[in-house]
């Protein structure tokens, strides 16, 4: 046979009724979990109520400092002119010039202390409310 195994071996591997029987604590044991997790309370839904309010008020002030920067630097945009020497020179200032997005090490500290800022009155308001409700 070469090692192969025939049809009829087969069937009758497959036909045996072995019964396979769980140990002797496992239905006991799987019972009792399935009633733990029938008794326990439902998971604590998430206050969308609460959260909405915050990301909108969120969303409408990212869209007032984009609307504010944008209108801001607006006069500082150029044409661009045929006869210009070079292609850098003839876009003039960027859209934002020399301003808070592209300025030197002021710039940069101005953001630094927003984001210290921002993330103090975050952790701030999250505890407030947190143990404000114990």
């Amino acid at each position: 046979m070469n090692g192969a195994m025939g049809d009829d071996e087969m069937d009758r591997m497959l036909l045996r009724e072995n019964e396979i029987l769980p140990s002797s604590g496992f239905v006991v044991s799987v019972m009792e979990a399935v009633r733990r997790e029938a008794a326990a309370p439902p998971p604590i839904p998430f206050p969308w109520k609460r959260v909405l309010p915050g990301l909108v008020v969120a969303g409408a002030v990212l869209v007032a400092i984009v609307v504010v920067l944008v209108t801001a630097h607006a006069g500082t945009l150029s044409v661009p002119r045929a006869d210009s020497a070079s292609p850098s020179a003839s876009f003039g200032p960027s859209l934002f010039g020399p301003s808070l997005l592209h300025g030197g090490i002021e710039s940069a500290a101005t953001w630094i202390v927003l984001a210290l800022v921002t993330a103090f009155v975050s952790v701030k308001v999250s505890i407030g409310l947190a143990f404000g409700r114990a």
